[in-house]
C-alpha cells in the first residue's frame, strides 16, 4: 500500500511540474475561490438547517404536549374509539404531522396514523414496537426529541409521555415534517453554490483550452517537430491554421523540412539499391553471416546463421550477444571486444552446439573498415556448418584404422608362416608344411573375404542407385538354403524353412536380397550349436483397419536358437567392425556382414529390427513391399 502511494505521489509531482507557472498560479487562485465558496455555502446551508430543527422541535413539542393532553383521559377511561376520531380530526387538520403512534407502558403499539401499516413501517423504521430508554418511565414529564432522514427531508420524531394523575399511560410518537420553507431555502443555497462553483471552474478550463489553442499547442507542436527532424523524419509538418509571428515560424519551418526530405530522397535511392544488392549477395551465400556495429548491435543476418544458431522467426535485434547460444558467447565476447577496439583484425573459431541441434561450426571474426581503412566500423561474423566434415573425417578416421587393424592380423600370419616355410622347410615334415600352406590359404581366404566386404560396403555407402524390380522371395530362399545346407548338415543344425504358398512378389533387387540372407543365414549358423536350429520364414503382414492406406508388405524372419546377443550389444551390432564374438568367442568374421545387410534393407526404403535373448537365441526381420 505504501508503494501504491509512493508511485501515486510521484505521477502527480510529475504531472504538476509539467505545467507552466502561470497554469499553477491559475489552478492555485481556482481552488482558493472554490474552497471559499464551499466553506461558505457549507456555513450557511448548517445554519439554515440548525434553524430550522430548532424550530419543528419546539413546534413538535408543543403541538404533542397539547395533543397528549386532550387524549390523556380517554386513554386512561379505555376509550380508543375516542382517541381514534379525535387523532383522525388533529392529524386531517395540519399538514405538519407526518405520523401518530400510540403506544402502552411497555411500548406496543395499539392505534397509528396513518393506518397503513407498511407506511408507518417504513416511517419509524420499527416492527410495532417503540424502542425507549429504560428510565423514560420514572421521566415520563419530559418529551423526548430526535431526528430522522426521509426522502423529503429531515423529519423529527417527539415522544410525549402520556399521564393522568400521575400515572404512566404510554407514550404519544409524532412525526413532524420539515419546514417547506427551511427545505426550499437550503436547497435554493446548495443549488446556487453549486453553479457558481461550476461556473468558476468553466472559466478556468476554457481559460485554459484557449491558453492551449493559442499558444501552449503550437509550441508543442513545434518542439515535436524539432525532435523529429533531429531523428531523421524529415516527412515531420505541423498542420496548425495560425497567423502572426507563430504562423510564419511553423510555415518556414515547415519548408525546411520539405527541403530536407527531398535531399534524403535524393541519397536514399542510391543507398537503398547498394544496400538491396549486398543483402541479395549475402542472403545467398551457403554460409552463415552476421554483422554487427562497433557496440555489438546487430545489423544484418542472413537465413543461413538464422537456420543455424535457431533465430526463424526470431526479431535479433540489439546487443548480439544476447542471442547467441552459451557455447558461443563464452568462445567469441572477448575478442569481439578486442576487435571492436582494434587490437586484432581476424579471429577463428571452431564450436560444438547442442542447440537447436548438435553441430559443429567455424566461426570467422573479420573487421569492417572504412573507404580509407582507416577506423573499424563494424565486425563481420561469418559461420560454416562443418558438422559433415567433421563427421567424414571422424568416419575415415575410425574406418581407416579399423581396415587396417583387420589386415594386419591376416597378413601377419601369412607372413609369419610363408617366412618360417622359407627359412625352416627342411626341418619341418610334410604335414608340418601342408598345414602351414593351409594355414596360409585359410588367412589368405580371410584376407580375400574381408577386401571383397569392404568393397560392397563402399559400393553401398557411395550413392549408387539399385534397380528395383518384382523378386520372388521363395526363389532367392530356396537358393540360400541350398548353399548352406551341406554347411549346417556338417554342424548338426536343423535349417527350416516357412515360406507361405503363392507369396506375391516383392520390390528389390534378387542379388542384393541374396546377399542380405547369406549373411544373416550365414551368421545364424555360425553362432548356432550342434543340435540347433535355423529358420527362415516369408509371409504376408496382416492390416489393422487404421492402416488400410499403408501399402502391403511381405515380412522376413530369420530365427536361430543360438548363443543369442546381449542389450548391451544390440544397439551397436550394425557398426563397421563390430563382433559379438570379441566378447564371447573367437570365430572368425570380418565384422562387416550386419553393417552390409542394414545398407542394403535401407536401400530397399525398409529396416533391420532385432530380438534376441542370451542362452535362448536371436531373429532379425525386416518388411519388404509388395510389387504391384
Amino acid at each position: 500500500m505504501l508503494a501504491f502511494l509512493t508511485t501515486i505521489r510521484e505521477a502527480i509531482a510529475n504531472w504538476w511540474s509539467e505545467f507552466t507557472l502561470q497554469t499553477k498560479l491559475l489552478a492555485v487562485a481556482t481552488l482558493v475561490v472554490s474552497l471559499v465558496m464551499s466553506g461558505l455555502t457549507f456555513w450557511a446551508v448548517n445554519t439554515i438547517q440548525q434553524d430550522a430543527r430548532l424550530n419543528d422541535t419546539r413546534f413538535g413539542r408543543d403541538l404533542g404536549l397539547l395533543l397528549a393532553a386532550n387524549v390523556a383521559p380517554l386513554i386512561a377511561d379505555h376509550n380508543l374509539q375516542g382517541v381514534s376520531l379525535f387523532s383522525q380530526r388533529f392529524y386531517s387538520s395540519t399538514s405538519s404531522v407526518r405520523y401518530m403512534l400510540y403506544a402502552d407502558e411497555s411500548g406496543n403499539i395499539f392505534y397509528g396514523l396513518p393506518f397503513w401499516e407498511p407506511e408507518v413501517e417504513t416511517s419509524l423504521s420499527i416492527e410495532r414496537r417503540i424502542q425507549l430508554p429504560d428510565d423514560y418511565a420514572a421521566d415520563a414529564e419530559k418529551p423526548m426529541v430526535r431526528q430522522h432522514q426521509s426522502p423529503d427531508g429531515e423529519v423529527t420524531d417527539v415522544f410525549i409521555p402520556i399521564t393522568v394523575d400521575g400515572k404512566y399511560l404510554g407514550v404519544l410518537a409524532l412525526g413532524i415534517n420539515p419546514n417547506p420553507t427551511a427545505v426550499i431555502s437550503t436547497n435554493f443555497t446548495r443549488d446556487v453554490t453549486i453553479a457558481v462553483f461550476i461556473t468558476i471552474w468553466v472559466m478556468v478550463i476554457l481559460a485554459g483550452v484557449i491558453n492551449a489553442l493559442t499558444i501552449t499547442k503550437p509550441i508543442k507542436e513545434l518542439l515535436v517537430g524539432v525532435k523529429e527532424i533531429a531523428e531523421g523524419n524529415f516527412k515531420q509538418r505541423i498542420d496548425l491554421p495560425l497567423g502572426g509571428e507563430l504562423g510564419e515560424l511553423i510555415l518556414n519551418f515547415n519548408e525546411m523540412a520539405e527541403r530536407l526530405e527531398r535531399y534524403e530522397e535524393q541519397n536514399i535511392e542510391e543507398l537503398t539499391a547498394e544496400k538491396a544488392k549486398l543483402e541479395t549477395l549475402v542472403s545467398t551465400i551457403a554460409d552463415g553471416a552476421v554483422l554487427i556495429d562497433n557496440n555489438m548491435q546487430v545489423i544484418l543476418v542472413n537465413p543461413t546463421a538464422r537456420r543455424i544458431f535457431g533465430w526463424e522467426g526470431i526479431d535479433v535485434s540489439g546487443n548480439v550477444l544476447h542471442h547467441l547460444p552459451s557455447s558461443v558467447q563464452v568462445e567469441i565476447t572477448h575478442p569481439l571486444y578486442e576487435m571492436a577496439a582494434g587490437e586484432c583484425e581476424s579471429a577463428e573459431f571452431r564450436i560444438h552446439l547442442s542447440q537447436p541441434i548438435k553441430r559443429t561450426i567455424r566461426i570467422l571474426l573479420t573487421t569492417v573498415l572504412n573507404l580509407q581503412r582507416e577506423s573499424i566500423k563494424g565486425i563481420a561474423i561469418t559461420v560454416q556448418d562443418i558438422t559433415r566434415e567433421v563427421e567424414l573425417n571422424e568416419a575415415k578416421s575410425h574406418f581407416i584404422s579399423n581396415v587396417s587393424h583387420e589386415l594386419r592380423t591376416p597378413l601377419f600370419n601369412i607372413k609369419s608362416f610363408i617366412e618360417t616355410l622359407h627359412e625352416y622347410s627342411e626341418d619341418l615334415s610334410t604335414d608340418q608344411q601342408r598345414e602351414f600352406l593351409e594355414t596360409v590359404n585359410h588367412e589368405t581366404d580371410r584376407l580375400t573375404r574381408l577386401v571383397n566386404d569392404v568393397l560392397d560396403l563402399s559400393k553401398l555407402e557411395s550413392g549408387r542407385r539399385y534397380n528395383l524390380d518384382g523378386v520372388d522371395l521363395g526363389q532367392a530362399i530356396e537358393q540360400t538354403l541350398r548353399t548352406y545346407r551341406l554347411n549346417a548338415r556338417d554342424k548338426g543344425i536343423e535349417l527350416i524353412q516357412e515360406v507361405v504358398p503363392n507369396l506375391p512378389l516383392v520390390v528389390g533387387n534378387y542379388d542384393l536380397l541374396l546377399q542380405v540372407l547369406a549373411n544373416l543365414v550365414g551368421n545364424a549358423l555360425k553362432f548356432t550349436t550342434a543340435g540347433g536350429k535355423v529358420t527362415l520364414r516369408a509371409y504376408q503382414v496382416e492390416q489393422k483397419p487404421k492402416e488400410s492406406d499403408r501399402p502391403h508388405q511381405v515380412r522376413v524372419e530369420i530365427s536361430d536358437t543360438g548363443i543369442g546377443i546381449a542389450p548391451e550389444d544390440q544397439e551397436a551390432i550394425f557398426d563397421r567392425f563390430f563382433r559379438v564374438e570379441n566378447r564371447v568367442h573367437t570365430l572368425e568374421g570380418t565384422g562387416l556382414g550386419l553393417s552390409i545387410v542394414r545398407n542394403i534393407i535401407e536401400k530397399h526404403r525398409s529396416k533391420v529390427h532385432l530380438v534376441s535373448e542370451v542362452g535362448v537365441g536371436t531373429t532379425f526381420w525386416f518388411d519388404l513391399g509388395v510389387f504391384e
